[in-house]
């Protein structure tokens, strides 16, 4: 018997694009729609904020830009793209746009790519006093906040740094795991990588093509503990495998205060099949501590995963020909080479 909740998976997706709840400037692209969410592709400029901001219930967000103060200036992706520079805040619409039908609301996060080079996003729509949440029926452009916290990023038009969930209702109890940091690796290899400053420009296209070692240093545990220094960026490693079946998907939740005083997740959609071909994948957690330095021990409980059931089985799992951390250990982002 067919559910009446839960995340809608790619058929419904791609019904959903059809019937015309979502529209595109341009054509979806190969690989846009995944088992589970829809990327969303940058459009053709952006605006360097003054600061980030909420329209509120009764402004739209072309409304807020044209108010004194609010942007710097727009700048073109056309060219031959543009450079978001470090500690800027800017804002960037997006070719997708939406007319939700009654029932339907979504939630948007950072694709895994994005979060693993530090880069913070949040979707912002028209009249709305929360980010990366999309209420039932809404009807409206779309626009994504995006902020480089470490390393200047190479942008251009139809570039994707998040993706976006649909679901039907919310159910009412959702399954949790708690997961824990892994500071015991093997002999001689590293446990992390702590991000460098001052590194140069990541290319959003260039996938392989960055020195890992220009961009990253490795951090070895003492006595299965590490250090976190204030405001550092960390890729580490969850103990304990992932699996999502495929009639669930999951997303880890960006921060759980009571864990500690660090947020142990930027991008946290896991789709329906991470892990299940591989005997189980291991969660990669973008790390940073907090005001203070923070000391975390093998073991330790960082972040929690929350499972919710699809609304049906995707037509294709996770793992296939475009999945970059099926089976994955300790790794960065694809845009880095050894």
């Amino acid at each position: 018997m067919a559910q009446d909740t839960g995340v809608l998976p790619d058929r419904e997706i791609e019904a959903l694009v059809a019937s015309g709840a979502i529209r595109t400037d341009t054509p979806l692209d190969e690989g846009q729609v995944q088992p589970a969410s829809l990327d969303l592709r940058l459009a053709e400029d952006a605006y360097r904020l003054r600061a980030s901001f909420l329209p509120g219930k009764e402004r739209t967000v072309a409304e807020m830009l044209q108010e004194p103060g609010i942007h710097l200036h727009r700048i073109d992706l056309t060219q031959e793209g543009a450079v978001l520079e470090t500690g800027c805040v800017y804002l960037v619409p997006l070719q997708e746009h939406l007319r939700l039908p009654a029932g339907i609301a979504a939630r948007a996060n950072p694709k895994s790519s994005t979060g693993r080079i530090d880069v913070f996003t949040r979707l912002v729509t028209n009249r709305s006093r929360a980010f990366d949440e999309v209420p039932t029926g809404y009807s409206g452009p779309l626009y994504l906040e995006v902020s480089p916290r470490t390393f200047p990023i190479m942008v251009r038009p139809g570039d994707r740094l998040a993706q976006i969930r649909f679901k039907k209702k919310r159910p009412d109890a959702l399954k949790e795991k708690v997961v824990s940091i892994d500071l015991e690796p093997p002999a001689g290899q590293p446990a992390g990588y702590r991000a460098k400053h001052h590194s140069g420009v990541v290319d959003l296209r260039g996938l392989g093509a960055h020195d890992a070692a220009q961009f990253w240093e490795p951090v070895y545990p003492r006595d299965g503990r590490i250090v976190l220094n204030p405001e550092e960026f960390y890729i580490l490693v969850s103990r304990e495998t992932v699996k999502v079946g495929p009639n669930e998907a999951a997303e880890m939740a960006p921060i759980a205060p009571e864990l500690g005083e660090f947020r142990a997740h930027y991008a946290g959609f896991f789709d329906p099949g991470f892990g299940t071909n591989t005997g189980g994948s291991r969660a990669v957690l973008e790390v940073r501590s907090r005001d203070v330095p923070f000391i975390l021990e093998h073991g330790q409980p960082v972040a929690k995963l929350i499972y919710e059931p699809m609304l049906g089985k995707p037509a294709a799992l996770y793992g296939g020909k475009g999945s970059n951390y099926q089976g994955q250990g300790l790794k960065l982002s694809k845009h880095f080479r050894a």
